[in-house]
């Protein structure tokens, strides 16, 4: 495992690696946040996501996710394609003037009450992306997440430098030395490490306390679980700079609620950190065989001359 890294290899260890916590909080009968030094905080504030395929969708999701109490909202696109069938064409001007529109949109629909994660995807050049954060800090949103591929890390960090709202990102960085290269370019404000794609809980209080010697803060990535969720809850209970946990949109019902026997607690937009041994779940005891893995099909949008958008 030392000599491969990349995503497929980094996942099993990362698995492997919240497994082992959770044994050994069990076995101890403590919580793993108190292995890792002790609460910080007794909830975290979470951000809802929001789905839609129009505008009127998206604004009305937001105003849904502020009556149930969330005071942030995250997976915000401001790009309101068409089904992924359809070839994508607009001109620059179209491009990055509708989704100004739209960021605006969502901020009037519910004032400054609620904080806006804007979601791009990574599919803007560096140009475009300082063009569209320029034109959306008057709406000051929360963070900017992706606005490109953040692979190149000096691209990243031009872009940072020409706007003057958060970029937020690292869902797709597995490793802590890729985490310290963009901090040292001072080309993010959140860094979000996928614990289950990083090494775990291991490496995501590693990559936090990188990102404290920047005064940069953790919002975790969780598009995934309860598992998942509870395990990025250890971290955000033990570390000084966590700002925000991503919460999956179905994550307080069924049938996700169905494969853990007591999920993680939700209120008025904070998840409750759980006091219980190890990571505060556990697997439903038919958990794989009421859901078990049913593949499905990945679609590709493309541009109207055929190349493929990355989003």
């Amino acid at each position: 495992f030392s000599h491969f890294r990349g995503a497929a290899i980094m996942g099993a260890l990362s698995a492997l690696d919240i497994a082992m916590w959770d044994i050994m909080g069990k076995n101890f009968g403590v919580p793993v946040h108190q292995l890792l030094g002790g609460k910080t905080r007794d909830k975290a504030r979470v951000y809802y996501h929001v789905f839609g395929d129009t505008r009127e969708r998206l604004v009305q999701g937001i105003k849904d996710a502020k009556e149930l109490g969330f005071t942030a909202v995250g997976h915000l696109t401001p790009f309101l394609d068409e089904s992924r069938d359809v070839p994508y064409f607009k001109t620059h001007a179209n491009k990055i003037g509708d989704a100004i529109d739209t960021v605006g949109a969502y901020r009037d629909a519910v004032g400054n009450d609620v904080d806006l994660c804007i979601e791009i995807h990574r599919r803007l050049t560096p140009a475009e992306a300082i063009a569209l954060g320029r034109g959306i800090e008057q709406y000051n949103p929360y963070f900017y997440e992706d606005p490109i591929l953040p692979e190149n890390f000096d691209a990243m960090g031009l872009v940072a430098q020409h706007i003057n709202i958060p970029i937020a990102t690292g869902e797709r960085l597995h490793t802590i030395h890729e985490f310290e290269m963009l901090l040292k370019r001072g080309a993010v404000q959140y860094v979000r490490p996928d614990v289950c794609m990083v090494g775990g809980i291991t490496h995501a209080k590693k990559i936090a306390a990188i990102a404290e010697a920047h005064y940069v803060g953790v919002v975790p990535h969780n598009p995934l679980s309860p598992v998942s969720t509870a395990a990025c809850l250890q971290i955000a209970a033990s570390i000084p700079n966590f700002a925000l946990q991503e919460y999956p949109i179905g994550e307080g019902e069924a049938p996700k609620t169905e494969i853990v026997k007591s999920a993680v607690r939700q209120e008025n937009g904070y998840l409750i950190v759980p006091d219980a041994p190890g990571i505060g779940v556990e697997l439903a005891d038919d958990a794989a065989e009421k859901h078990p893995f049913t593949p499905r099909v990945v679609s590709t949008r493309l541009h109207e001359d055929g190349s493929v958008i990355d989003q």
